[in-house]
């Protein structure tokens, strides 16, 4: 493998981010409603808090988990707690009682920083975990007086203080230095992201500084992020793919974030045209939403150049990419890549002056692809759908106490994805589904993803999923679950699966179709098919 010209040298991404505070100090690292974070700034703070963790007892090795939604106190955390050499422990804030203690549990977390809306959360769990400290933050704390872009409403309740709490802003206000650690090694598990549970109990993926720092190097440098641009970043940094883009890839690059605290669409117009943003990574449901509001052109979204995005729930095809230029003209929107938890994601690349619809990208320098026979292990020849196997500086470490689990997915340096794929002869990879999820109709294979691609292209389907359902005489039959499209003209059922036997092999339409008012997502949007199978699961998500 050729050497990766990296942007300064191979090192953890918390010495870039030291870079940045000492060649640019007063460059807004973060902005947050309209205050700004210094690269100065944040590089303080995070040796603060690495400090305050270091006095707390927590050493190199030790699991801090972060348990709120996107703002600068999670930015600063989540660095801080890799300076000190301990292991990032992200927990979705839209966990429960039960899975919040699952997931603590299984890290052995000592420390949890968590905003304090979510400490009844907390209290919940904590009986049952290693927890010994707790901070607590203020979505709001950081706010600026006057704001730029509209505040949630969430954001805004009062602050709570509770006894036996530590406040997370108040102890960064006194700076403190560094703590002394010694040297990291780059292959030191610095992040461990859970898998989204798709097969069994979710499972912590050991991920390394060299992980992080070699795909900030692709997402940032294939989809070229310049020194000027002024990136959006809205995908919940809790995320894998969030943290990679909205957090990772700004200190890589230094360049400067507009940060919000969820998905909201006037929210993203407001800091678009206010911030002349550039570069924006989205979920195509993102841009349609965005698009639907009512003053949307009304707002100038001139600067926007680039928008990487990722289908779930939407396909991104080339009329949704035209219709998005229309609000922003000078921005091409398109299916950026494919990627996992356990590859620290962003395996492939998109080429921005070579798209083709409908795949996701080429594999990036230093990312080997295989598409196999599950069951020989024999590679296929192009445009054959097999598994995918994986191979590259990103692949993970295995699973946190799963040793049986890591020797089934990770084998002889190859990750096994599980997920279905091929390989045109361009290069072009396009994912083609979960093995799970794959549906046998009377011994024919039939993809979601395929499906779902075709029957988005309907004037008044807005968004679909598609399952597997029992079927006595063929084994399994198609099932559509469809979210209708606003003002369009309406369908039945029936016309509906008339209409895909017109536009597939009829083996792959729908037997059933059944219309809803929303998909069962995770916080990042994805869909979980899983769940609509079992309704009572679906209503309660």
């Amino acid at each position: 493998m050729a050497p990766i010209a990296y942007r300064q040298q191979e090192k953890p991404l918390h010495e870039y981010l030291r870079q940045h505070a000492r060649t640019q100090p007063d460059k807004p690292a973060f902005i947050w409603y309209g205050a700004a974070i210094s690269w100065a700034q944040l590089d303080q703070m995070s040796d603060t808090f690495a400090h305050q963790l270091q006095q707390r007892g927590v050493v190199k090795g030790d699991r801090v988990a972060l348990f709120m939604q996107n703002c600068p106190q999670y930015v600063i955390a989540h660095v801080g707690i890799q300076k000190l050499g301990a292991v990032v422990g992200p927990c979705s804030p839209l966990f429960k009682g039960h899975e919040l203690e699952y997931q603590l549990s299984d890290l052995g977390a000592k420390v949890i920083v968590a905003a304090d809306v979510l400490y009844e959360i907390v209290q919940a769990a904590r009986p049952k975990t290693a927890i010994e400290h707790v901070f607590l933050t203020h979505y709001a704390d950081l706010l600026p007086a006057q704001p730029t872009i509209y505040v949630p409403a969430e954001i805004n309740t009062p602050k709570r203080h509770v006894d036996g709490t530590t406040d997370f802003v108040d102890c960064l206000r006194e700076p403190l230095p560094a703590p002394d650690v010694g040297p990291l090694d780059m292959d030191d598990v610095a992040l461990m992201t859970y898998t989204s549970g798709t097969t069994g109990l979710p499972k912590g993926a050991m991920l390394s500084y060299r992980n992080a720092l070699f795909k900030a190097h692709a997402a940032a440098d294939n989809n070229p992020i310049r020194d000027d641009d002024t990136m959006l970043a809205v995908a919940p940094l809790n995320h894998i793919a969030g943290m990679l883009i909205g957090l990772n890839v700004t200190l890589y690059t230094g360049i400067s974030c507009v940060l919000l605290y969820r998905f909201d669409p006037v929210q993203v117009l407001q800091a678009l045209a206010r911030y002349r943003v550039t570069w924006w990574y989205s979920v195509a449901s993102m841009n349609a939403a965005v698009m639907q509001v009512e003053a949307a052109h009304s707002y100038d979204l001139s600067a926007l150049r680039i928008n990487p995005s990722t289908s779930f729930g939407i396909t991104i095809n080339q009329a949704l990419a035209e219709q998005w230029r229309g609000f922003a003209p000078n921005c091409q929107l398109f299916e950026v890549t494919y990627g996992m938890s356990e590859t620290h994601t962003w395996d492939t690349s998109m080429p921005v002056d070579a798209i083709k619809w409908g795949a996701h990208g080429i594999p990036i320098a230093g990312v080997e692809c295989r598409v196999i026979d599950a069951g020989t292990g024999q590679d296929l020849p192009a445009g054959q759908v097999g598994e995918l196997v994986l191979r590259s500086p990103g692949n993970f470490k295995g699973y946190w106490n799963k040793p049986e689990a890591t020797a089934s997915t990770l084998k002889d340096g190859w990750v096994h994805t599980g997920d279905m794929a091929k390989i045109d002869s361009d290069g072009y990879l396009t994912f083609a589904g979960r093995f799970k999820e794959m549906i046998k109709v009377s011994g024919y294979s039939v993809f979601p993803e395929e499906v779902e691609s075709i029957m988005i292209k309907h004037p008044s389907v807005a968004q679909v999923a598609v399952i597997g359902i029992d079927d006595p005489s063929k084994g399994q039959a198609v099932k559509a679950v469809v979210i209708a499209r606003k003002g369009a003209p309406a369908v039945s059922a029936q016309q509906l699966i008339d209409w895909c036997r017109e536009q597939m092999s009829v083996y792959k339409a729908p037997r059933e179709i059944e219309f809803r008012e929303a998909l069962p997502t995770t916080g990042t949007g994805k869909v979980l098919r899983r769940l609509l199978k079992d309704p009572q699961k679906a209503s309660a998500a």
